[in-house]
């Protein structure tokens, strides 16, 4: 006969715990359906954030320049202090030189007790004679002396100038090298999202970007053809230095904005108007913070001057020429090229007239 056995029944506990899961499950699912797609940015999206990218990196950008210029400064101050070092240490070993000469003149004239000398000297007259020159020769001692403490304390205290400029050359090539990585790090996130584009809306991106360059091409070229006399743009001229830094800017347009460069090629914002007072000799500082304070102030842009610097953004951190009749000529950011924009595009500050 056959045996029947009862099938085991689960426990009250595990019959709980599948009868939540599978509440559990039926749950997500449902959400899962309900959940609408995530939406991929539009154009206009990832423009607006490539651009504050774009800022975020020229701010590092004028950091770096800070950072390098510091650097280089420094590097000279090195050079310059270890140049002195070396030259004070010739100038000492020739101090101890001349030291061990007159030792050895004096070794020559004698160097036991001068009153013993004179009680065995045959010739008294001989004698003082030599007790003369030895006296000459220990007043030059004490001034060869003299000498060699003053050197050795000048060179001690270059030495350690020395050592604490290389030191602050070591954290500024580190600070250097943090700001490029920041700066490298903004721009590989904006090109990261111009790449989720499709290929049609980079294309009009570039598009747009082009039209701007060839405007800005199409007024250089409108101001090269105009007379002499009259103010490009229809502005108010500037001093002569002042427009001869300007028409060297204006050579500029259509070269390419990449961080830290000053020319001749290709700028950052900075770079273009140092690189272009430079050629009308006159030196203003590298970054646009310092390239503020490097001249008058002019609080309104009505007051302003074709050439005069032209300050954008609370914290500084951009600056370009006023070219007149409300425009400004600019290296305006990664991705564009030197050209004119109106001045209303950006947060303006002041001008300064240097």
């Amino acid at each position: 006969m056959a045996s029947h056995r009862r099938l085991k029944q689960p426990g009250r506990a595990r019959v709980t715990v599948l009868t939540a899961t599978a509440a559990a499950a039926v749950a997500l699912t449902s959400q899962a359906a309900n959940a609408a797609p995530s939406e991929k940015p539009s154009k206009d999206e990832v423009k607006s954030k490539v651009d504050k990218l774009y800022e975020e990196a020229e701010k590092a950008t004028e950091k770096f320049n800070g950072a390098k210029e510091k650097q280089q400064k420094l590097e000279k101050q090195v050079d310059r202090l270890q140049d002195k070092v070396a030259r004070g240490q010739d100038d000492l070993n020739d101090l101890r030189g001349g030291l061990g000469s007159l030792a050895s003149a004096q070794y020559r004239s004698g160097g036991i007790d001068p009153s013993l000398q004179l009680f065995l000297s045959a010739d008294p007259d001989s004698y003082l004679d030599k007790a003369s020159a030895l006296d000459q020769l220990s007043t030059k001692q004490a001034e060869a002396l003299k000498k060699i403490q003053a050197k050795q304390r000048t060179l001690a205290q270059q030495r350690k100038e020395a050592s604490d400029k290389l030191a602050d050359l070591a954290t500024t090539r580190e600070e250097l090298g943090k700001k490029k990585r920041e700066v490298q790090g903004k721009l590989g996130e904006a090109q990261r999202l111009l790449n989720t584009l499709s290929a049609k809306e980079r294309a009009a991106l570039k598009a747009k970007e082009d039209r701007a360059s060839r405007d800005a091409e199409r007024k250089a070229s409108d101001t090269a053809d105009a007379p002499e006399t009259k103010a490009p743009q229809g502005g108010v001229k500037g001093s002569n230095r002042t427009m001869a830094a300007y028409a060297a800017a204006q050579s500029k347009i259509g070269s390419p904005y990449v961080y830290g460069a000053s020319g001749p090629s290709s700028f950052d914002c900075s770079g273009l108007t140092s690189w272009a007072y430079a050629q009308a000799d006159v030196s203003i500082p590298r970054t646009s913070q310092a390239q503020a304070n490097a001249g008058t102030r002019i609080a309104s842009q009505s007051d302003l001057k074709v050439g005069d610097l032209v300050i954008f953004y609370g914290d500084l951190h951009h600056v370009g020429f006023y070219a007149g009749n409300g425009q400004v000529l600019h290296a305006p950011r990664t991705g564009a090229v030197v050209r004119y924009e109106s001045i209303n595009n950006m947060p303006f500050q002041f001008g300064v007239r240097i």
